[in-house]
């Protein structure tokens, strides 16, 4: 069996997609299952690499239809993995009418794709129904979450507990933080005049001189570190993350730490509000909407949706007791095995598929 991966990542497309994707990979592989990426891959050394170090190869790939249905027959791929938003929704089911089975892998919008297979691992998925083609499956909810080998390696058997020290707070908004929205988010930080010792993603140079113009209080610290694929990592060692509300989120719940979430893309919304209303999560909110502290103001001068965010923060950072909670509640969540039931039910699909 051989299994092709229809992603994207960069600077514009986000790297969410070939994250999990990755994730996917590993797992294929780990059972012996060749995978190409098909695709195409901009921006910081550090996405390359995610495939680079893995030494799963990509070649580029078309968008659309026809050419997509005859790069699947010529490679001999058994299975086609798209997960994109920029291919045409009818590549899915031109390429099965090739006779390559297709694993679509969505959050909540199908897009019209036809396929043998689909995967939403967005909370709430399982209550979205579509029709699909006759003898499809859906996997749906957080059972199926992929996730990588680099945080699956690093859950703890418990959440860490967290004590009364300074705060070691990490703010990541996406591979690429396509809204820019650290500045606003440290500020609306910097407001609660609470201690804490901040690393932060900065995918620009602007960013970070944005960063450095925020007005510290007494025991503040920030650090602006360039994007990172070691982000699991810095995430372990923290007592709290300020991420946006995409496929970082399940990481930082499998690892056993607690996250303040905003959204910055609209199919994240779903998955925001989801995880904030089962406790799995804080949320602050859109960035558009916290802008109202200027950078270090007294969160007094704070207003509407800044006002709470800044309260939210102020609770998270003085109180290891909820923090704790939140890492829990998302620990007991997410068990990191999510991509082994997705290739069970992948590899079981394809070969019950009729020849």
């Amino acid at each position: 069996m051989k299994v092709g991966i229809r992603c994207d990542a960069g600077t514009r497309t986000g790297v969410g997609h070939l994250i999990r994707c990755v994730a996917l990979a590993e797992e294929l592989v780990r059972r012996d299952v060749p995978v190409v990426f098909l695709g195409e891959i901009t921006g910081p050394d550090w996405i390359a690499a995610e495939l680079e170090a893995r030494v799963l190869p990509l070649i580029p790939a078309p968008a659309q239809p026809g050419p997509l249905a005859a790069q699947a027959r010529a490679l001999g791929l058994d299975v086609l993995v798209i997960d994109s938003y920029e291919t045409d929704p009818a590549c899915a089911d031109a390429v099965r009418r090739a006779g390559t089975a297709v694993l679509a892998i969505v959050d909540g919008d199908h897009r019209g794709q036809r396929a043998d297979l689909y995967l939403d691992q967005n909370l709430g998925a399982e209550r979205i129904s579509f029709e699909m083609p006759a003898g499809s499956l859906r996997l749906a909810g957080a059972d199926f979450v992929l996730l990588r080998d680099c945080v699956r390696r690093l859950r703890p058997d418990t959440p860490r507990r967290h004590g009364a020290g300074v705060p070691r707070l990490l703010c990541f908004l996406g591979g690429t933080d396509t809204a820019d929205a650290a500045p606003a988010v440290m500020g609306l930080a910097a407001a609660t005049g609470v201690p804490f010792t901040a690393t932060v993603v900065a995918p620009r140079a602007t960013t970070a001189r944005a960063l450095a113009a925020i007005r510290l209080s007494t025991g503040q610290s920030l650090v602006p570190v360039a994007p990172t694929g070691r982000i699991a990592e810095l995430a372990a060692g923290a007592d709290l993350v300020i991420c946006a509300a995409g496929s970082s989120v399940w990481e930082l719940m499998c690892l056993g730490v607690p996250a303040a979430l905003v959204h910055v893309a609209d199919n994240q919304l779903i998955g925001y509000r989801a995880a904030v209303s089962r406790g799995l999560a804080a949320g602050l909110g859109h960035p558009a909407r916290l802008a109202g502290p200027a950078a270090g103001a007294a969160a007094g001068q704070a207003a509407g949706p800044a006002a709470a965010a800044v309260e939210t923060l102020r609770r998270l950072l003085t109180d290891p007791a909820e923090r704790m909670a939140i890492a829990a509640r998302g620990h007991a969540f997410i068990d990191g095995r999510g991509r082994e039931r997705v290739c069970d039910a992948l590899l079981a699909s394809v070969r019950a598929r009729p020849a």
